[in-house]
């Protein structure tokens, strides 16, 4: 059931959409029962859309242009912000960045990157998290994250950089038969040209010293050309684009970068975890 809390929180896109749908399904003569008969959903469906309870998914969107778009392409349009309107607020600026850089590099922590998540990861990473989400919701955030993966068949194609703490590959989350799948994809990942995967290992430095020890960081170039620095901690997150700041985050992400193991070393350590290496 359509949950009222999806009312309160959605966003000013998919408030548009669902107000532009009714608007031009009444102006069409349907009802919401013969628009979703039309489209391939069930009167309820077309409900929860306008009246916010269930935002628009992708599909939906394209059988709305199609037959009540009027050739406006309004409902194409949306798609782009729909999808951003299912990020959490703090994430929307990165997310609307993200699609349109030239070079991302990453150093994560924790968990696998959301980028480099597998759906079975991705899936039991942010049901277990708290607060507890109703499904709903985590299956809306699961489909925004393997939306994101887009960017690794983006022309022009953008240059991916992945350093992962090794406590990360080490950390379970699912199962067993999760992780091994999420290893492996981790692996293929690192294989494409435009990717580079290094692991920063637990005993690295003389005594496991590195400068990565202040937690996850992120670089990016934009299309213009412009290098920011992005963040996050328990929920909240920071962009940073001041050049001086950028560029001591740039150093500390060089630093981190060195010592790391190289590319070559980093896949055969993942592929060894996932049992696909002696």
């Amino acid at each position: 059931m359509a949950k009222a809390a999806n009312k309160e929180r959605a966003g000013g896109a998919t408030r548009l959409v669902a107000h532009l749908a009714r608007v031009l399904r009444e102006k069409a003569g349907y009802t919401q029962t013969e628009l979703g008969r039309k489209i391939g959903y069930s009167g309820a469906a077309i409900s929860a859309m306008e009246t916010c309870a269930q935002p628009a998914s992708d599909e939906m969107l394209v059988e709305l242009e199609r037959e009540v778009g009027w050739g406006l392409g309004v409902f194409e349009m949306a798609r782009g912000l729909v999808r951003l309107d299912k990020y959490p607020a703090q994430f929307q600026d990165f997310i609307a960045l993200e699609s349109r850089v030239l070079t991302l590099c990453m150093f994560e922590t924790l968990v696998i990157n959301g980028l480099f998540q597998t759906e079975a990861y991705a899936q039991a990473l942010i049901a277990g998290g708290y607060p507890v989400l109703p499904d709903r919701r985590v299956a809306e955030l699961v489909e925004a994250r393997m939306e994101r993966t887009a960017l690794f068949e983006r022309e022009p194609t953008a240059l991916i950089e992945l350093i992962l703490d090794e406590s990360a590959l080490l950390r379970g989350v699912g199962s067993p038969d999760i992780m091994r799948g999420q290893l492996r994809h981790l692996a293929e990942l690192a294989k494409r040209r435009n990717v580079t995967v290094q692991v920063l290992p637990l005993n690295c430095g003389f005594t496991g010293e590195h400068a990565g020890a202040r937690g996850g960081l992120t670089i990016l170039e934009t299309a213009d050309h412009e290098h920011l620095a992005y963040m996050e901690a328990q929920d909240e997150s920071v962009m940073i684009s001041d050049p001086g700041m950028v560029s001591m985050y740039s150093q500390r992400y060089a630093k981190i970068r060195a010592q790391a193991l190289g590319p070559r070393e980093s896949l055969g350590l993942i592929e060894r975890l996932a049992g696909d290496r002696q």
